[in-house]
């Protein structure tokens, strides 16, 4: 048997690979939408991809099945709760899928979305083999379960979703044997549950003596426990439940003007007309300069996902950044469903560099600045961006805490009269958050450069 992981950091999300060596014969689950890797990965191991399985309608990103079924001819999968647009077998609950010497048996475990499934891969006879790996998707984590709440369960309440999530995780794959190792759809900083692990395998004995939802406690203690402290989730989450079972365009078509060049006199046009100006140099070439107008997410963080919390999933963008930045955003961006990326600032940030005039800038205030402006006649207002948990672990007295993805519904509650500064753990999000500001109209925008990082190490030096 080969069984191969591939985990992409920036969306935490795990897919994996399965094949028979003596057959050739393989299938991936849950693909992320550039499928290129597992064409290579097959074609390493001499294997034919014959289907692609999806464990349920994933809402944080775009799933490639139907990139891969484009690419490879593989036969699409899923389970039979929700029938997709596309065309697909729907497989029964205990259903099996032989590729040779291996057999995955599909397990119906609703409660993340009411069409999940799991994947108990076997190496060998279901019928003498015990099973040797369990693909759970987001029915099960390590160190957490998949949260019930989720947009891409509409229709179901999450008070229900968590009865049959318990149902599952009790009745469906904790009767596996301890050893069956388990292999999670993500790993820590989704969104799709509140304490996941670092680790990216673990095994099903190992889960069931330490991850906190697994522990003795009767349904109503359960349910009460998965549904709450839930962050809020992006905007893009609901729509990309709605594509994963719909028609829609392959990657290769979504990117297809994504690398056009566009002058700066049609991009300013396009910006005054709502197009996202989505700028994806690091904050600090930002904030020392930048296209009046534009927007900040730099590409060395979880790029796609903050993107998704301030870019509606419908927006026309242009990219501006170097060819390389911009060929990797636009990938990343489509892992997510964010397909209006419509060309490029022809020569980057230098083609408006060269007009002073276009351009903004905003400081980042270290925490020694910062602590002095505080101890002023006349202090800056500070709104910390983080999420509740976040705060909730420390924060610095008197800030106004409101979360990145509610910054501009609530914008009325930003002081107009004094200057801002933003606040955030690392600097990452709060040099976005000052980009949403400036676009706003707000004069005196400044960030804590380093986040919350650098206030509590500079803190933690003079104790």
């Amino acid at each position: 048997m080969i069984l191969e992981q591939f985990y992409l950091g920036c969306l935490s999300q795990a897919s994996y690979l399965i094949g028979c060596e003596r057959t050739g014969r393989a299938l991936v689950v849950d693909p992320r939408r550039d499928v290129d890797i597992y064409v290579e990965a097959a074609a390493k191991h001499g294997l034919t991809i014959e289907r692609v399985l999806l464990t349920h309608y994933h809402a944080d990103f775009i799933s490639g099945h139907l990139e891969l079924a484009d690419r490879t001819g593989a036969r699409i999968g899923l389970g039979n709760a929700v029938a997709p647009e596309y065309t697909a077998d729907l497989f029964v609950d205990d259903e099996r899928i032989e590729l040779g010497d291996v057999t995955i048996e599909v397990r119906h475990t609703p409660g993340h979305t009411p069409e999940s499934v799991c994947y108990v891969v076997y190496d060998g006879d279901p019928g003498s083999a015990a099973p040797y790996a369990v693909l759970t998707g987001d029915t099960l984590f390590i160190g957490d379960v998949g949260r019930p709440d989720l947009m891409a369960s509409v229709g179901c309440s999450a008070e229900d979703l968590g009865t049959r999530l318990y149902h599952s995780l009790h009745e469906k794959l904790m009767t596996l044997p301890d050893e069956t190792l388990l292999y999670p759809g993500h790993g820590a900083g989704s969104m799709c549950g509140k304490a996941l692990s670092n680790d990216t395998v673990s095994t099903i004995g190992a889960q069931r003596r330490s991850n906190p939802s697994l522990q003795p406690m009767s349904e109503a203690e359960f349910t009460a426990l998965v549904t709450s402290g839930q962050a809020d989730p992006p905007q893009y989450f609901g729509f990309d439940a709605v594509q994963n079972r719909s028609h829609r365009k392959t990657l290769d078509e979504a990117l297809r003007d994504a690398l056009r060049e566009i002058s700066l006199e049609e991009t300013r046009r396009l910006g005054f007309e709502g197009t996202v100006l989505l700028d994806v140099r690091e904050a600090d070439a930002f904030s020392a300069g930048h296209m009046r107008g534009s927007i900040n997410v730099g590409l060395s963080g979880k790029f796609a996902t903050f993107a998704g919390y301030v870019v509606a999933p419908e927006s026309r963008i242009v990219l501006i950044g170097d060819a390389e930045q911009v060929a990797e955003a636009a990938v990343r961006l489509g892992r997510i469903g964010l397909d209006g990326v419509v060309g490029q600032l022809a020569g980057g940030f230098a083609t408006a560099a060269a007009q002073p005039e276009l351009l903004m800038t905003f400081l980042r205030v270290g925490p020694a600045e910062l602590e002095e402006r505080l101890q002023t006649d006349a202090p800056p207002a500070l709104i910390d961006i983080r999420g509740p948990g976040e705060i909730e672990a420390g924060a610095i007295p008197g800030a106004q805490a409101i979360p990145l993805q509610h910054l501009e519904s609530r914008r009325g509650e930003i002081p107009t009269d004094r200057p801002i500064v933003l606040i955030c753990r690392s600097g990452y999000r709060s040099s976005l958050a000052a980009s949403l500001l400036q676009r706003a109209g707000f004069q005196h925008v400044s960030d804590l450069a380093g986040g919350m990082l650098a206030w509590d190490a500079a803190h933690a030096e003079r104790l």
